[in-house]
């Protein structure tokens, strides 16, 4: 039977152009998409823009544009910046789509249906950078302002009539949905954090604004327009052709498999998101995963502050591939990370031009010199060339299950390990003084060329670009990498022929 796997990133908010958190959040659930592709799933990657609120109205006004053509503008900039990175996704989103307002209006009138929603006024602390409601206790006063202890971001009392969701009445619910499915809400700190804010107490949720009109009106009151997450999370299901629940796509990958978020947006879709779902009849997602910020210096980036990192000078200066691998492999998954340009060369120099890109010069360079780039003949494999490769065969269902519960660091850590090995292997082995013994040395060599492309493979999702590269020695092309075969220890055919490559990565020389 086919197996499916259905992953998202956060629609991202257009009201300025993309930073590096933006570049972070995509990169994770391309490996993730990338990972499961070569596992043998049929992948469906969804990332996008969420284009409406007063965020947006408010940032179109002072850039003296309308609102949809500003959209338009800063949108596409997000769309380039998915190509910048390489990403594999197989749709792109927008809010104001056609699409996504059929399956908002569908999504409310269920909720009103059943009586979920109900009209009252709203007061309380509003921030329209966040576009987010936040209780007398998540306030502080600072330099004169009101500011959310959460984001930092500048709240005000509004004050309004407003449609309301009825929330506190899945309080219960939500508990026993966490306890039934631990791993919904991944890290544990994360979960921790969302089923004690639910144990608190929920209040009902204003699902409605009338200050502004930027967005999809209220179906049944057009005075009234959708509060903006209502409206933006509902893309997860207008991607699959919701409300056509019929539809092969939706009956293949909803629900979602893995909602992949930044830490500061876990409440809306560990909370509110769940709660819609459970309300409207419709099944949450599997799981969602609140990963930590790419800091700027010690501060998360944001424009206000002025330290956004721009991903697109950093690829311009030292390559995608580099730049994926350091966020994947630098910064801990779950929690936060900065990026620097003395860590980031390091990184280039240590693991991919030393490590990486020297280990397949080495062993081509040796191959082509001994045995004219054919996969060597009449290998022999000892107790130690044995052991060095069955550690992919002991290790593989772990290494499965740790991006099955997105353990991103452990998979790493092998990759880097096993780098090492294959280096050591190869310097231990000494090929150039086996010549006289032809079985040893060609064995050697089968071995060192197998590592190789395990380890490529392993790679792949990480660095795709670079990693194909390498993966042209074996033939290998991106519709039939298998991530299975790393199991297989004889998968080179004898006297078959293997090509040349250019070098990978160049080392950067640092000035002291």
């Amino acid at each position: 039977m086919d197996k499916f796997f259905y992953i998202t990133t956060p629609i991202y908010y257009p009201s300025a152009k993309p930073h590096m958190g933006h570049a972070y959040s995509s990169i994770l659930a391309d490996f993730f998409a990338r990972f499961k592709r070569i596992q043998g799933y049929k992948v469906f990657f969804l990332t996008g823009t969420d284009e409406h609120g007063q965020k947006i109205q408010k940032a179109a006004k002072e850039n003296g544009m309308d609102p949809k053509d500003f959209c338009d503008k800063i949108s596409k900039t997000f769309f380039d910046l998915s190509k910048t990175l390489n990403l594999s996704n197989d749709d792109f989103i927008r809010t104001t789509e056609l699409r996504h307002k059929k399956s908002v209006e569908t999504l409310w009138n269920i909720l009103e249906k059943k009586k979920e929603i109900y009209l009252s006024k709203y007061s309380g602390w509003y921030s329209i950078s966040d576009e987010a409601f936040y209780s007398d206790d998540e306030i502080e006063d600072k330099d004169n302002k009101k500011i959310s202890k959460i984001s930092g971001s500048q709240v005000d009392w509004v004050e309004e009539e407003s449609f309301f969701f009825k929330l506190s009445k899945w309080q219960k619910p939500l508990l026993k949905y966490y306890e039934e499915n631990p791993n919904f809400i991944l890290p544990e700190s994360r979960k921790n954090e969302v089923v004690s804010f639910v144990k608190s107490g929920l209040n009902d949720l204003s699902i409605s604004r009338k200050s502004f009109t930027w967005g999809i009106k209220v179906p049944s009151n057009k005075d009234h327009v959708i509060y903006v997450w209502l409206d933006a999370l509902t893309n997860y299901l207008s991607a699959l052709n919701y409300p056509d629940t019929s539809n092969i796509h939706y009956k293949s990958y909803w629900p979602a498999s893995l909602h992949l978020i930044g830490k500061d947006i876990l409440r809306f879709h560990a909370v509110y998101w769940p709660a819609f779902l459970l309300a409207a009849n419709i099944e949450p997602p599997k799981r969602v995963y609140g990963h930590g910020w790419i800091l700027s210096g010690e501060e998360k980036m944001s424009k206000s502050r002025g330290n956004i990192l721009d991903p697109i000078e950093i690829i311009q200066n030292y390559g995608l591939d580099p730049l994926r691998y350091y966020l994947i492999k630098e910064v801990s998954f779950g929690n936060d990370g900065n990026i620097s340009k003395d860590k980031l060369e390091s990184c280039i120099n240590s693991d991919l031009a030393n490590n990486y890109g020297n280990l397949c010069q080495r062993v081509i360079s040796f191959i082509e010199k001994n045995l004219k780039l054919n996969v060597p003949e009449n290998y022999n494999f000892i107790a130690q060339d044995t052991k060095i490769l069955k550690i992919y065969e002991d290790e593989f269902n772990k290494l499965v299950d740790s991006i099955d519960s997105q353990n991103i660091n452990y998979y790493v850590n092998f990759v880097q390990n096993q780098l090492f090995v294959a280096n050591k292997y190869f310097n231990d082995q000494e090929p150039w003084k086996k010549k006289g013994d032809k079985d040893r040395l060609n064995t050697i060599l089968y071995v060192s060329l197998e590592l190789i492309r395990k380890i490529s493979i392993m790679l792949y999702p990480i660095m795709p670009n670079s990693t194909l590269k390498a993966l042209k020695i074996f033939n290998i092309t991106e519709n039939i990498i298998d991530f299975n075969s790393i199991k297989n220890h004889e998968y080179l055919k004898i006297n078959e022929k293997i090509n040349k490559i250019s070098i990978l990565f160049k080392k950067i020389e640092k000035n002291d």
